[in-house]
């Protein structure tokens, strides 16, 4: 999708509709600095409000998402392309998340490892190696619950039973047994439990 074409639509459009930003950001309750992100290309509208801005620009998503209204013999062409364009985009930012998952983990597993060899090792009080081991986990900890939240959200797991892809809840993906980025859980198509991969994207 093009950011800028997009962010030109917007302004154009909102302009028809006699909206200032700070007139269709109060419609929308966001800032006007959102507002002027989009209309400048830095970003894209959440999906959350979309289909609210849409109906206050006087287009349909589509329109939105190809950056200019749309005939209706192109239409079916059109949403294919957009469709396609957004697999692609969901696909590149799960697989930035996977990548900062393990930065994470690296980056909080180390700290809490230096903390505990500082304890062990340094001649201190022992209020101190309290205080340095009690730091260590403390960062540990939330930082492998956010870990495992991208675990859950970036891309799907795959049933090594009948193939099927899905995105498991939070609860299931932190009881589950696994190596690396594989997950014993059950399929919740099949109902049979296997060692289930992880994959970005649903033709893989």
């Amino acid at each position: 999708m093009d950011q800028i074409k997009i962010g030109r639509f917007i302004a154009a459009r909102r302009k028809e509709q006699k909206l200032t930003q700070l007139q269709l950001a109060e419609k929308l309750g966001i800032t006007d600095r959102a507002v002027s992100k989009w209309e400048t290309g830095k970003s894209l509208p959440d999906a959350s409000i979309m289909l609210e801005l849409c109906g206050l620009l006087r287009i349909t998503v589509n329109d939105l998402l190809s950056g200019e209204a749309v005939s209706m013999e192109n239409y079916n062409e059109k949403t294919e392309k957009n469709l396609i364009e957004m697999a692609r985009q969901k696909e590149l930012a799960d697989k930035r998340l996977l990548q900062i998952e393990v930065f994470i983990c690296i980056i909080s597993s180390v700290f809490l490892l230096a903390m505990l060899l500082l304890a062990v090792y340094i001649n201190i009080p022992d209020w101190l190696r309290f205080v340095l081991i009690g730091t260590g986990f403390v960062q540990f900890v939330p930082a492998m619950l956010l870990a495992l939240r991208i675990e859950q959200v970036a891309g799907y797991y795959k049933c090594a039973k009948c193939g099927h892809k899905y995105i498991p809840t939070y609860l299931s993906v932190n009881k589950a047994m696994h190596f690396g980025r594989k997950r014993y859980m059950k399929c919740p198509e099949c109902g049979r439990k296997s060692w289930q991969s992880k994959v970005i994207s649903k033709s893989e």
